[in-house]
């Protein structure tokens, strides 16, 4: 009888100690971590089983973001960092606080600020933790763009597209019915449209994005703004809860967001020289600052805003030839990537990535470039009827001689082929007897 009680306490006890053990061991789990580098800062994602419990730190010689995971176990293994990274050199765990908790520690190689917040499941993730370490370029980027409108009048310069590739890193964007994203789709279109800008004459791009990384929205108009823009496009790929929708669409900026806009912009002073160039000085201190800005600010978007329709019609008009159109017409809406008051801009929605066959034609090389082909036509159409002073297109427009300075790595035979002309006949209206050319030489460009 004894033995049968005693037995029977040791397993109670067993059971209690196992059922312990099993309460101690952590709730949560790492099961992947994901990093995407970009040219101003890198991402790391830690993909987690449940919500994070987490707080971090900084510490200094040597540089280290230090992130406490609650009540989590480790992935086995972290990933090595691939040489393109500029701030984040390596990824290690560290003596955690407690036993079921985590601590992984990321060696940075120079001053960054860390943004760090949760995300609850969508698409294809689950529960997340978003660490961005944004680095000094972030700040020096900044001090350009306050500066970007008081543009050099350069004669004969080029006609600058910002080409905006939507979604990008952790941000999907919409899922196809085979599991397409459409940060895919949009990356390589865009990719091919900068080619066609930058083999035309008189015209460049400038792409927001190079790579599979995520941008915030008020970057991509930064971006655009930094790098002088004349124009921007953003390429999307739509989606339905319902697979039978299809067809592309061209979206301008709403009137009603336009002005909310420039109700921002008047509010924030500093943005002023951003949109207003020389103008802001003039003004600058003034009684009447506010209401000379704003009769500016106007200006400057309905300027934008007739120009984006302007261009938006001409590509609808050219995306008919090589696919099925879901609206006939621009689309006016509240896309945040729209905003910019001072720079026309329109967003393509390429078709929609959830009807099964315009998925299936998206991800073709052959449609995509289709796509690019359509756009470009359209932008250059427009900018050969419209051409901005001081430009090319305004040049061969007005039939005015053209002239270009010669830059470092130029040819004649480099310059031949951008103007649609010969070597011999470059050679010939600049009276050249070699074909060797100087860097700060100008030239004349004869006509084709």
């Amino acid at each position: 009888m004894r033995s049968a009680i005693i037995k029977i306490s040791f397993t109670l006890f067993a059971l209690s100690a196992l059922l312990l053990a099993s309460a101690a061991q952590a709730k949560n789990k790492i099961n992947g971590v994901r990093v995407w580098p970009s040219p101003e800062s890198t991402r790391v994602v830690f993909d987690l089983s449940e919500k994070p419990e987490y707080s971090y730190f900084m510490l200094k010689n040597p540089l280290r973001l230090v992130i406490d995971l609650e009540n989590t176990s480790k992935l086995k293994q972290l990933p090595s960092l691939p040489k393109e990274h500029k701030i984040v050199e390596k990824l290690r765990y560290s003596q955690a606080k407690s036993r079921n908790s985590t601590r992984v520690v990321m060696e940075l190689s120079r001053t960054a600020k860390p943004v760090i917040f949760a995300l609850a499941p969508t698409g294809p993730y689950k529960d997340r933790l978003v660490v961005d370490l944004y680095g000094q370029q972030k700040s020096l980027y900044a001090s350009k763009s306050k500066q970007s409108k008081k543009r050099e009048l350069v004669k004969d310069r080029d006609i600058i597209i910002a080409i905006d590739a939507g979604h990008g890193g952790e941000d999907p964007g919409s899922i196809g019915p085979s599991g397409t994203y459409e940060k895919n789709i949009t990356l390589p279109i865009a990719k091919r449209l900068a080619r066609l800008i930058d083999k035309e004459p008189g015209m460049q791009a400038r792409l927001t994005r190079t790579g599979d990384y995520y941008i915030k929205l008020n970057t991509r108009t930064a971006r655009a703004r930094e790098r002088q823009a004349d124009f921007f496009v953003s390429i999307h790929a739509d989606a339905f809860s319902r697979p039978e929708p299809r067809g592309a669409s061209v979206w301008i900026l709403s009137l009603r967001r336009a002005n909310s806009e420039v109700g921002k912009w008047l509010e924030d002073k500093e943005k002023h020289s951003q949109l207003l160039g020389g103008a802001a000085d003039v003004i600058k201190d003034t009684a009447n600052e506010k209401y000379l800005a704003k009769a500016l600010l106007d200006m400057s978007m309905d300027h934008s805003m007739k120009t984006g329709f302007k261009v938006a019609e001409e590509v609808v008009s050219e995306l008919k030839k090589v696919t099925k159109l879901h609206k006939k017409r621009p689309q006016a809406a509240n896309f945040g990537v729209l905003k910019s008051p001072d720079i026309p801009s329109i967003l393509v929605e390429t078709g929609f990535i959830s009807n099964p066959q315009e998925e299936k034609q998206l991800k073709t090389s052959y449609h995509q470039q289709r796509l690019a082909n359509a756009i470009f036509k359209s932008i250059k159409r427009y900018y050969q009827q419209n051409p901005p002073d001081n430009t090319l297109f305004a040049s061969l427009k007005n039939n005015k001689p053209v002239r270009h300075k010669v830059q470092r790595g130029e040819s004649l035979s480099v310059l031949a082929a951008r103007y649609g002309t010969t070597v011999s006949a470059l050679k010939k209206a600049n009276r050249l007897t070699k074909n060797t050319l100087y860097i700060g030489q100008v030239l004349t460009i004869p006509k084709a």
